[in-house]
C-alpha cells in the first residue's frame, strides 16, 4: 500500500510541476493590453461576467504568444506563423461566446486585432 501511494504521490507531483512555465507567464504589459481588448469587445459583445475573465485570461495567453512570433521570425515565416495563431485564437474563442457573440467577435477582430503586414 505505501508503494502504491508513493507511486501516486510522485505522479501527482510530476504533473504539478509539468506545466509550461512560459505560457503562465504574467507579465503586466499584456495583462494590460488583454484588458483594454476585452474593454472593447466586452462593450460589443456584452460578455456576462464568467465569459468576460475567461475571454480576457485567453487574449493574454495569445497576446504572449503573437510577442514570441513576432520576436523570434521574420517575413512570410512570420505572417504565416501569425496567421495560423490567429485562426486557433478565434477557434478558442468559440468556447467561451455563444453563436451571435462568436459572429460578432469574428467582424470586430478584423477591426480591432489586425493581422500585421510584410514588409518586403
Amino acid at each position: 500500500m505505501k508503494k502504491i501511494l508513493t507511486i501516486l504521490m510522485l505522479f501527482i507531483a510530476t504533473a504539478a510541476f509539468s506545466q509550461d512555465p512560459w505560457w503562465q507567464k504574467d507579465s503586466d504589459t499584456f495583462e494590460a493590453q488583454a484588458d483594454k481588448l476585452t474593454e472593447q469587445y466586452s462593450a460589443e459583445l456584452a460578455l456576462r461576467s464568467k465569459q468576460e475573465i475567461l475571454f480576457q485570461k485567453k487574449i493574454e495567453e495569445f497576446l504572449i504568444r503573437y510577442d514570441q512570433i513576432e520576436q523570434n521570425y521574420t517575413g512570410k515565416e512570420k505572417l504565416d506563423m501569425l496567421y495560423g495563431m490567429r485562426k486557433n485564437e478565434t477557434a478558442e474563442m468559440r468556447d467561451i461566446l455563444t453563436d451571435p457573440q462568436f459572429q460578432l467577435y469574428v467582424e470586430l477582430k478584423q477591426k480591432l486585432q489586425p493581422l500585421a503586414t510584410v514588409d518586403e
